[in-house]
């Protein structure tokens, strides 16, 4: 069982300290992104798992790469010597919050166009994941994400899509058409509480799992953050509560949840067994910095379930 996500990947510059970002004397370089913070997840869960996307020819693109190799991700990487890899810097304005600023129009990451992608390892995949980012940065990103997804259906290969809505990239009107268009082609669909009442203009949990079900995918997950999750798979329903943490960072939770989900879904694993992982990797993601540095393995998952300390010492 596989997985290939496709996305964009950015360099990332994260404040040394609390406060102001004018005011911090250093940073530090890391990365991140959506689809390849779920496949870093992915990997630490033991799945097999390819990250697809396009990278300047410059020293971030190659971190980037260098990265998800030592995570045991396998990049499937073009590189654009036209255009840079995109950045993006985080401050910490207090204990346990964040603030994100990107520089990515132009960005290696916003030319990723069909001709880009590996569609033979789309299709020898098991599952390809994909968010609404990529639909969202640019035209040519948009119509890769269309292309995978034929060679997905070509093939059998489920497709997940979580909703991942960026409102500094696009309106509401034009995200929510694309959105919904990219729903009714995936098996699998995430959504936040406000993606799910922006996909559907319902505002109850259950009413826009229904509304969302209703456009086609086999199975719906609403992530409600710190009153848990719920999902509808399977001919049922079933609702999750998340796992108390202190939250150091809660940026990348969200991908790790995905993750933890979609680990569960290919191991064979029930509606509820997917739930639960996936809440404890949302939950343990949050315990230290970074976007995909606490993603959790299969020792921390079963502290946590067993109640122990979920943070890895």
């Amino acid at each position: 069982m596989s997985v290939v996500t496709i996305g964009e990947s950015l360099g990332l510059l994260v404040a040394g300290r609390l406060g102001r970002l004018e005011l911090a004397p250093s940073m530090d370089l890391h990365f991140g992104g959506a689809e390849s913070n779920v496949a870093i997840g992915l990997a630490r869960l033991g799945v097999p798992v390819t990250w697809m996307g396009r990278l300047g020819d410059d020293a971030l693109g190659r971190l980037i790469e260098r990265g998800l190799r030592a995570e045991g991700v396998m990049p499937s990487v073009t590189r654009d010597d036209q255009a840079p890899t995109a950045l993006m810097l985080k401050e910490r304005p207090a204990p346990g919050a964040s603030a994100v600023s990107y520089y990515r129009a132009g960005s290696a990451g916003s030319r990723l166009a069909p001709e880009h992608l590996d569609l033979a390892s789309i299709r020898g995949a098991s599952l390809l994941h994909l968010t609404g980012i990529s639909a969202a940065i640019s035209a040519s990103s948009r119509a890769a994400i269309d292309a995978a997804v034929d060679a997905a259906h070509e093939a059998g290969v489920l497709v997940s899509f979580d909703v991942n809505h960026r409102s500094r990239l696009w309106g509401a009107q034009e995200a929510r058409t694309a959105y919904r268009a990219i729903a009714s082609r995936a098996d699998v669909v995430f959504a936040g509480d406000d993606e799910a009442a922006l996909l559907t203009g319902e505002h109850e949990p259950d009413t826009q799992a229904a509304a969302i079900r209703a456009l086609g995918p086999t199975e719906v997950v609403i992530k409600r953050g710190a009153d848990g999750a719920i999902g509808l798979a399977d001919g049922e329903r079933v609702e999750q509560a998340a796992f108390p943490v202190t939250a150091i960072d809660s940026v990348g939770a969200g991908d790790a949840f995905v993750a933890g989900y979609l680990a569960e879904l290919l191991a064979g694993t029930g509606l509820a067994g997917r739930l639960r992982t996936a809440a404890a990797c949302g939950a343990l993601a949050c315990t230290a910095p970074g976007d995909w540095e606490a993603a959790p393995d299969r020792a921390a998952i079963a502290r946590m379930m067993r109640g122990g300390d979920p943070v890895q010492r």
